[in-house]
């Protein structure tokens, strides 16, 4: 049973969903970072707007205290805005983490099946190879028997013409030394 040209053609499937659910996930990471970035921006707005307001204190510039109190109520409003963004790209992310994990398990769960499929072939196959060099091996000692019973034969009936051409020279040679 070779490998199915459909079980690999699942097994690329899997490859490509795998990669599109990582490629998601990447992005998805990537927007959580941004979100997070601009949050570490935004506080450090409102630092810079509470720090405005203090020294505008120290000079006395009224105007200089309007806008670092603003700056803070504006960083505060974006921060607010930017939680609700975070936590639901926090999940997402999550989301997406899941579904490239299960992606992930289902290709390899593919890989598996084909590496299984092939190493029971390779088995099957150094059987057969095994199989046909013990039926090459029986047969050829099979030959060589049958043609060491030839030999012998020949070899045997060799002798026995031999033989019996001692006898017959025997024989008459008996036959001579009583006719004389």
């Amino acid at each position: 049973m070779a490998v199915s040209r459909a079980l690999r053609r699942l097994l690329r499937i899997r490859d490509i969903e795998e990669e599109q659910c990582r490629l998601a996930l990447e992005s998805a990471i990537g927007e959580l970072h941004r979100l997070e970035h601009a949050l570490a921006v935004t506080f450090d707005r409102k630092r810079r707007g509470r720090s405005l307001v203090q020294s505008s204190a120290q000079t006395g510039e009224l105007m200089d205290r309007l806008a670092g109190l603003e700056e803070t109520r504006s960083a505060s409003l974006h921060a607010s805005a930017l939680g609700p963004k975070i936590d639901a790209m926090g999940e997402e992310v999550r989301v997406r983490r899941q579904a490239f994990l299960l992606k992930r398990v289902e290709r390899r769960q593919a890989e598996t099946l084909i590496e299984e499929t092939e190493a029971r072939e390779a088995i099957e196959a150094g059987r057969h190879g095994q199989q046909a060099l013990d039926d090459w091996y029986s047969s050829r000692l099979y030959r060589d028997e049958c043609k060491e019973e030839t030999e012998s034969k020949s070899t045997l009936s060799t002798a026995q013409v031999i033989a019996s051409n001692e006898n017959t020279i025997s024989q008459q040679l008996t036959g001579n030394k009583k006719c004389s």
